[in-house]
């Protein structure tokens, strides 16, 4: 209920009694309530998230229509209302902080009351009077926090998804697959444990890179089929107490429609809403890119290191001065963001299963903290990557020269005389060049262990740094 006392207030009344709401709000009570309640991060609800909140309430308005379970003219105001915010409107009435009361009854209801009140305006009627329009008995009718919040954290997820991290990924393995190619035919010294390895080839560092990205993204795409399966229609506890019996198939057609993704009804709508599973599940992929993604920027470092005292093989592009008192001193800032994002995502990750192990009996009351967690993570793992391949990857140049210098000073090129001189010959081989500085080639003649031209076939760099084709043919073992 709502009184009027002039143009810049309207009273407001919930179960708990009035309070004095400024007229231009489109929130009401409950929200207001929520703000001095949670004055906790200043952190407020991510734009995908409400958008997902937005979708489900717009396929609830339509298909309660449909089924007459609310007046024509309301559902449809109800899905203008929700048109209008999805196009860009009244952004800033979604003010609950995402530390908020258990479940995400406090956001539900921002939503809720928000739609409620545009809705009233449609209908040319004041804000605030919810005998009209309520924000429970027309825009929530059916429909419970407990299967709302879930399925938003689906809905959600699958849009950041589409829009930020599959889009990123699939340009930076692009990104590495052409490097890899521009780089394939220069040979640079493998390292393992930091110390000098078999020659191998630049282009294949990149085009490696490029296949661990492409692995991580089949296993995102995996597990985000969990994502599909919607336990809305649930209602409060899982029964579906207070739908109409058509609904809950209806409406994940609809919002399959909404969003042009296959979503599919929960076999068993108590277990959609109890368990976290699918978040879980995302979330630990998501973990799993990160620390692959770490990996590869710490990999760009070091190549990159120097110029003087470093190994300088790749030139990773300048992009703003490096130090606030070292002239002329550049550093390698995208791949040192892509560490620090990727960090923050594993510990979202961590506190994902913390939350979802933390449900008691018919709802998981940690939503609103796996909802901000998950849906960041995507968002943010996706604009690192983005920014990464633009800004760094593109542009990366390589030292040949340098490349090639190390590889031919490797004492890990005696490797390749293991199978003509023997393991034994070979170590004391390297030990001596170690000892005296003197290359390897220079001491197996001068003991009489290979001709030169053995010598050449053997440490031939190109043919020892090629990757050995997949043989694909099956021999018969007799």
């Amino acid at each position: 209920m709502t009184e009027h006392t002039d143009s810049q207030f309207r009273i407001e009344r919930d179960s708990m009694g009035d309070r004095q709401i400024a007229g231009s709000v489109y929130y009401g009570i409950q929200t207001l309530r929520a703000i001095e309640n949670f004055p906790i991060s200043g952190i407020k609800p991510l734009a995908t998230y409400v958008d997902a909140g937005l979708i489900i309430k717009k396929a609830t308005a339509i298909v309660n229509g449909e089924l007459n379970c609310i007046p024509q003219d309301i559902s449809q105001a109800i899905v203008q209302a929700t048109d209008e915010i999805l196009a860009g409107k009244f952004r800033d009435q979604f003010v609950v902080d995402v530390y908020q009361a258990g479940a995400g009854t406090s956001h539900h209801m921002n939503i809720n009351e928000v739609l409620a009140n545009r809705a009233l305006e449609i209908l040319g009627e004041e804000k605030g009077n919810y005998k009209r329009v309520s924000p429970n008995d027309h825009v929530n009718y059916g429909q419970s926090t407990n299967d709302v919040i879930p399925t938003a954290i689906r809905i959600g997820g699958l849009l950041a998804l589409s829009k930020t991290l599959h889009p990123a990924l699939e340009k930076a393995i692009a990104s590495l697959e052409n490097k890899a190619v521009e780089f394939q035919d220069i040979v640079k010294s493998g390292r393992t444990h930091l110390q000098d390895a078999v020659p191998v080839r630049l282009g294949e560092n990149f085009r490696a890179w490029a296949q661990i990205l492409t692995e991580h993204q089949n296993r995102i795409y995996t597990a985000s089929g969990d994502l599909m399966v919607l336990g809305l229609g649930g209602s409060a506890a899982g029964t579906g107490l207070n739908t109409h019996p058509l609904y809950r198939a209806r409406v994940v057609e609809v919002l399959s429609e909404l969003i042009d993704t296959p979503l599919e009804p929960a076999p068993h709508l108590m277990a959609a809403m109890q368990s976290m599973a699918p978040f879980v599940n995302v979330s630990g992929a998501l973990r799993n890119l990160a620390q692959d993604l770490v990996k590869i920027s710490h990999d760009l470092r070091l190549m990159d290191s120097g110029p003087k005292t470093g190994l300088k093989e790749i030139q990773l592009p300048p992009v703003q001065p490096g130090s606030s008192i070292m002239p002329g001193k550049y550093n390698p800032v995208m791949a040192e963001m892509t560490s620090m994002v990727c960090f923050q995502v594993m510990g979202y990750d961590s506190a994902i299963a913390l939350a979802a192990q933390a449900g008691q009996l018919e709802l998981n009351v940690m939503m609103p903290l796996i909802a901000y967690n998950l849906i960041h993570s995507i968002e943010i793992l996706g604009n690192t990557i983005a920014v990464l391949t633009e800004r760094c990857i593109e542009g990366i140049t390589a030292n040949k020269e340098r490349c090639l210098a190390y590889a031919e000073g490797s004492l890990a090129l005696v490797t390749a005389l293991n199978t003509h001189i023997g393991y034994l010959n070979a170590a004391a081989v390297a030990r001596e060049s170690l000892e005296t500085g003197k290359s390897l080639r220079q001491i197996v003649l001068e003991r009489g262990l290979m001709n030169e031209a053995e010598l050449a076939t053997v440490l031939n760099l190109e043919q020892m740094s090629a990757i050995l084709p997949l043989s694909r043919e099956s021999k018969q073992i007799d």
